[in-house]
């Protein structure tokens, strides 16, 4: 398992920041489990990279880069590269993906279409033996970078039997939460600086930012093709690889790049692995990350899920005024 640790020394703080949101408040001394290592076939190469980057590149607007300098994973004595090896067939596997994808790239951003979404996420933290899981749902709009998303705590995750479900607006730059903590007033936000987050907002929310989930793709390295499947009556093309925060961060526009360039600053080792599902358009339709996070004690593991569908529906995000955003003291780890 890949561990990311906190460059300020404290490896959990970043995990725990849920616990602003009084999600972890049993975080101190919380372990991590292992993830999903389940062994792949044997179809990789070029064109698995190049079919997830380009993926990423439909929703983000940003250049797929350059695959060829990925690591290929092959079959045991196989010869990569060769014809009839495991790289050309996961580069077959990848062809139709890269030019839907491609052409989607050009046209499909030129014309907006399928830049919005519908969202369904989840965030499953391993804390003191109890896995806690945070559940969301709402719309996403790629081209504004701005999304409207309910989250739900889980019961007891707080210390207490219920919790009035968080309001989050993502937007450039900024979070905005309400029903965000104790001693905030019910009407009004507060405005958190993802610029400044030392994890870029991939886990304090609760709910990585669906453009940050993309954005990571862009950095993928090294990409094993699994098959295809089925999710929600739909045939995806399953992926698995990993990703580096630095590389994802410097293939996106400089416009955009505040909250991922905090991130590739915030931790160690810039390493994320991922589990990427691409439809038959080259669509990214779900996209699985998982953040390892080293203190002093066990590695902390957070798994986070991005489900996108329902796309071209209408989004509309309304950002706050400033007389509407709350500035005084939030009593951390607690909820109203």
């Amino acid at each position: 398992m890949v561990v990311q640790q906190h460059r300020s020394g404290g490896g959990a703080r970043a995990v725990c920041a849920l616990a602003a949101m009084g999600v972890m408040a049993a975080a101190a001394g919380c372990s991590g489990g292992g993830g999903d290592r389940a062994a792949a076939d044997d179809r990789a190469g070029p064109g698995a990279v190049e079919a997830v980057r380009q993926a990423a590149a439909v929703l983000t607007g940003a250049d797929a880069g350059d695959a060829s300098s990925a690591r290929v994973t092959g079959k045991p004595g196989g010869k990569d590269g060769a014809e009839g090896s495991p790289a050309q067939a996961g580069a077959r596997a990848g062809a139709g993906t890269r030019a839907g994808a491609g052409r989607k790239a050009g046209a499909g951003r030129k014309a907006g279409a399928g830049t919005t979404a519908k969202v369904n996420t989840s965030m499953e933290t391993a804390a003191g033996g109890t896995r806690v899981t945070i559940r969301g749902r709402g719309t996403y709009d790629f081209r504004s970078r701005s999304g409207r998303l309910k989250v739900v705590l889980p019961q007891d995750a707080v210390g207490k039997e219920e919790h009035l479900p968080i309001t989050e607006l993502l937007a450039p730059g900024a979070l905005y939460m309400m029903n965000r903590g104790a001693g905030v007033p019910k009407d009004k936000w507060v405005r958190i600086d993802t610029t400044a987050l030392a994890d870029g907002n991939l886990v304090t929310g609760g709910a990585t930012d669906p453009m940050a989930a993309a954005e990571l793709l862009l950095g993928a390295r090294a990409v094993t093709y699994l098959g295809e499947s089925d999710l929600a009556g739909v045939t995806v093309r399953h992926y698995r690889g990993t990703t580096d925060i630095g590389r994802a961060a410097r293939q996106v526009p400089a416009a955009s790049r505040g909250a991922l360039t905090a991130a590739a600053k915030g931790f160690r080792t810039d390493t994320v692995p991922f589990d990427a599902y691409l439809d038959e358009q080259g669509r990214l339709r779900k996209v699985r990350h998982r953040f390892s996070f080293a203190n002093e004690g066990p590695a902390v593991e957070v798994v986070s899920t991005t489900l996108l569908y329902g796309f071209g529906v209408p989004v509309s995000v309304k950002i706050p005024a400033g007389r509407d955003i709350y500035t005084g003291e939030i009593r951390q780890g607690q909820q109203p």
